[in-house]
């Protein structure tokens, strides 16, 4: 199966995933996701995710987290730029997500970040996703 917006797919996966109150979910790996994962993981969102090799394909394999009344720590996950509307952003220009209690997730020429560490080193980027 051809996916057409590979992070799209990851996001939505995440999200089902959470509503259906899983515990893991499964999602072909790629380099991108892994780095979306990692700062995820870092944040506080979910609570590990680990790359692993099953009948010949990378799958990445995201443990997702829940409060103690069993709801998820992820309210709300939303796709920003999208493969027909890419959103770039210089750094002055990042916005914060709910006044600062959200993330945004940015690809910039030194990697994926946090929109906070991307105004902190002074790059911009594209702007892949919203959480909180």
């Amino acid at each position: 199966m051809v996916i057409s917006d590979p992070v799209a797919d990851m996001l939505t996966r995440i999200r089902n995933g959470i509503r259906a109150k899983h515990s893991k979910v499964d999602i072909p790996a790629s380099r991108l996701k892994a780095e979306i994962a990692r700062i995820l993981r870092e944040e506080g969102f979910v609570s590990n995710y680990k790359v692993i090799e099953e009948g010949g394909r990378s799958i990445l394999r995201v443990y997702l987290r829940y409060a103690p009344t069993k709801e998820g720590v992820i309210s709300h996950l939303e796709r920003v730029s999208k493969p027909g509307c890419r959103v770039f952003v210089e750094r002055s220009k990042i916005p914060k997500v709910l006044g600062g209690l959200g993330i945004n997730i940015l690809t910039t020429s030194r990697g994926v970040m946090t929109g906070k560490m991307a105004r902190r080193e002074g790059v911009g980027g594209e702007i892949l996703c919203n959480v909180w």
